[in-house]
């Protein structure tokens, strides 16, 4: 069996990945570290919760020399929660190592001031949001000519069209000589294509597709576009989740529905885009600190957020992207327990139901509502 030693990841690292109880590497760290070691460019598809953020920091780490003052590697996030999440990754794997690298969070809606203080300590890796990244290298203030390494993490959404822009405007400010290393949970050929377009003949890695997880229970309910909002809340008072996540697709829609459910004393919180990262930590300490059971989110937003305990995963959307829909409901039924997923869904979204169902090879059963419960639909 393959191990870290066989990647030639140096001893200090591999006792710090035992401090945290990491011995064997996974399929995507044994795929990619060698390339990334030896300076190739890459596109690397795995599924979430395969390990594909220390598929990229071990080698940032075995090629980042302390004692230098220059910026290393740039990793572009979506989203606050996931410059957040792989900044905490760093950090905690820098302190496990006693490696002293340092790195600074960069993101839009944030007081640029501190992070201005804290590029003054030059990192030897940056973490952030694309819009930010590239208004701080226009500054001066990021010298991105020194970068080695720019990792694209969620390459699916940064390089979907609306935001593959802000990407291609940093990737333009380094030098040629950069290594590009795009990693994402799902990819699409368009994607590929692009990323391909601006690297130097990558290495492609795309993993077998995620098992589903026969602990999850699929199951949905039909509404009126309407009433979905009370449906939900039916639905809610009915399961008695200890924890759950609710999709939306429209982010206008998340305060609404957050308001509501409060109102009927379901204690509910949400995160929005533009939130700022106050209002994003009070709402994330309410939920994990069990002062709310619900926390209402998109899909984009949703990404990084590391949210444990999920008992229910609520789909009062289904996904414009129908792949998406196994991502979401791989939030529950997690370390060895039961999960459901439930979708409220308008006859004419059972199309898309079907669609799902034959993508992930499982069956998503009809419920109803009678007297405050769930039961199985009489007319299936």
């Amino acid at each position: 069996m393959q191990d870290f030693k066989s990647l030639n990841i140096r001893e200090q690292f591999i006792t710090a990945l035992e401090k945290q109880a990491i011995t064997i590497p996974t399929t995507i760290q044994m795929s990619a570290i060698g390339p990334a070691l030896e300076n190739k460019d890459l596109i690397a598809e795995a599924v979430t919760g395969s390990g594909k953020t220390l598929a990229y920091v071990l080698p940032a780490f075995e090629r980042i020399d302390v004692n230098s003052n220059d910026l290393h590697t740039l990793i572009l996030a979506p989203t606050h929660e996931l410059v957040v999440q792989i900044s905490s990754v760093i950090r905690d794997f820098a302190k496990a190592s006693d490696y002293p690298i340092r790195t600074v969070s960069i993101m839009g809606n944030v007081n640029i001031k501190r992070q201005l203080d804290n590029l003054k300590n030059k990192p030897h890796i940056i973490v952030g949001t694309t819009g930010r990244v590239h208004e701080l290298i226009k500054l001066k203030k990021i010298k991105a000519h020194l970068v080695k390494t720019i990792v694209i993490d969620e390459a699916d959404k940064l390089l979907s069209p609306h935001s593959i822009q802000g990407v291609m405007a940093v990737i333009k400010t380094t030098l040629r000589e950069r290594q590009i290393l795009a990693f994402s949970a799902s990819i699409s050929k368009d994607a590929i294509e692009k990323a391909s377009s601006f690297m130097k003949d990558p290495i492609i890695i795309r993993l077998a597709k995620e098992k589903i997880n026969t602990a999850i229970e699929h199951i949905y309910v039909t509404s009126t576009r309407r009433d979905k909002i009370n449906v939900l809340r039916k639905v809610i008072h009915a399961t008695k989740p200890t924890k759950a996540i609710v999709f939306l697709n429209k982010n206008e829609l998340i305060q609404e529905v957050t308001d509501r459910l409060n109102y009927h004393k379901i204690t509910s919180v949400c995160i929005f885009g533009n939130a700022s990262k106050s209002d994003r930590k009070k709402a994330l300490d309410a939920f994990k600190g069990d002062k709310a059971t619900i926390i209402v989110a998109s899909d984009l937003v949703a990404r990084g957020l590391d949210l444990q305990g999920m008992s229910h995963v609520i789909n009062m959307d289904i996904p414009g992207d129908l792949n998406e829909y196994i991502h979401r409901v791989g939030r529950t039924g997690r370390a060895g327990e039961k999960g459901t997923a439930i979708s409220i869904i308008t006859d004419n979204e059972k199309q898309f139901l079907k669609k799902i169902e034959k993508i992930n090879g499982i069956t998503i059963e009809p419920r109803e509502l009678q007297e405050g419960h769930l039961v199985a639909f009489k007319n299936a």
